[in-house]
């Protein structure tokens, strides 16, 4: 009796099994149709915009992050502070090549963007403003651009854009976005703050938060080097 129940139920479906299965096969149907209708309306939206499909995904990662990064503006502690990687080889605009390790001793902001993105653009009036105020006082801005479309992979495109955006400081080429993999980015644009160590106090996605991002660099600026290549608190 064993066997036969056994058997029974690994049998062929009956009336309700077809059913069900119909059911299910209309609901793969709904959700496909709904995909579909989802991908049109990020396509429309981005080229509509200006921003590119990518852009829009960008932008939607923005205004998330900038909700998650509603707390107050207090850099990572010292001692939990991963030590930023370095640069990858890239052709260099506005600098000589740097390396995190000679940076050793500057705050430095590290901004990942690339010249199509809208949203990277509207990050330049405070960037530039920073750079012009406290680039004498111990910062430094890098700005690593990592391509979304072919014609930001062109070198002469990117120096293009650079000079017309009357961007200052430095920028480096990640075209094939080893930059962007060893500093674990998501979306254009990202800023990571680091400390006069080379330790990574502050991070950013998106528009926004120029406030809080200010008061961090004005707070590194103001920590020591001691030499242990930790960061003392000036008195």
């Amino acid at each position: 009796m064993l066997s036969m129940a056994v058997t029974v139920c690994r049998g062929g479906a009956g009336p309700g099994d077809e059913i069900r299965n119909l059911l299910m096969h209309r609901q793969n149907i709904l959700a496909i149709g709904l995909l579909a209708v989802v991908m049109l309306v990020v396509l429309t939206a981005g080229y509509a915009s200006g921003r590119g499909p990518l852009g829009v995904v960008s932008y939607a990662v923005t205004r998330l992050s900038q909700a998650n990064n509603a707390s107050s503006a207090m850099p990572v502690s010292e001692e939990k502070a991963p030590a930023a990687p370095e640069f990858a080889s890239g052709d260099w605009i506005n600098s000589e090549p740097l390396t995190v390790k000679s940076l050793r001793g500057r705050v430095v902001l590290v901004d990942f963007w690339t010249f199509g993105c809208y949203n990277c653009r509207n990050t330049l009036p405070a960037l530039k403003s920073w750079d012009a105020r406290y680039r004498d006082k111990g910062l430094t801005i890098v700005g690593v651009h990592s391509p979304e479309f072919d014609e930001e992979r062109k070198l002469e495109n990117v120096r293009h854009e650079v000079a017309e955006l009357q961007i200052r400081y430095p920028v480096v080429t990640d075209t094939d976005y080893a930059t962007w993999r060893a500093y674990d980015v998501a979306a254009w644009p990202t800023i990571f703050v680091l400390d006069k160590s080379g330790r990574i106090r502050w991070t950013h996605v998106g528009e926004g938060a120029y406030d809080k991002t200010e008061q961090v660099i004005q707070k590194l600026l103001a920590e020591t080097e001691n030499s242990r290549g930790q960061t003392d608190q000036k008195e």
